[in-house]
């Protein structure tokens, strides 16, 4: 059995229901990240990791660099990266493979409060990031 497996018999009722919310969710961000490798022609892996660990923290830090006027964060973030990729000597498809299996070691750490793999990932790369961009957005609104 594959370490993120999940054994559905032996659910219990209110696991049956989270699962039955936390599943769809799951199925969905997974299939539009396997639909942008596929036009991409990059893995799996690499989408995941280029949108969690790039994209929305560069959004991130440009909404906070645009809410407090100080253009700093954006551009250190892109300059980290580009040292980052330009010294970090794995090619960047087997540090995409790496990083996303920490990333999936960190997601199944939950277990230990009773999360499994779909839960963990959906409350973590789901619902986190969105409660983030609600509260960045609304301190745009009001900053405007």
């Amino acid at each position: 059995m594959n370490k993120n497996t999940i054994d559905f018999d032996r659910l219990s009722k209110t696991e049956w229901v989270i699962m039955i919310i936390m599943l769809p969710i799951f199925v969905v961000v997974a299939g539009v990240e396997h639909v942008i490798a596929k036009l991409t022609g990059l893995t799996y892996n690499e989408v995941n990791i280029i949108v969690y660990y790039l994209l929305i923290p560069l959004s991130w830090t440009a909404m906070i660099d645009y809410i407090t006027m100080l253009p700093f964060l954006t551009p250190m973030y892109i300059i980290a990266w580009g040292i980052f990729l330009w010294k970090d000597p794995m090619k960047f498809r087997d540090r995409c493979d790496w990083a996303f299996d920490k990333s999936v070691d960190f997601l199944l750490y939950f277990k230990k409060i009773g999360w499994n793999y779909i839960v963990s990932s959906v409350i973590i790369c789901v619902v986190v990031p969105v409660l983030i961009y609600v509260e960045l957005i609304y301190a745009l609104l009001k900053s405007c």
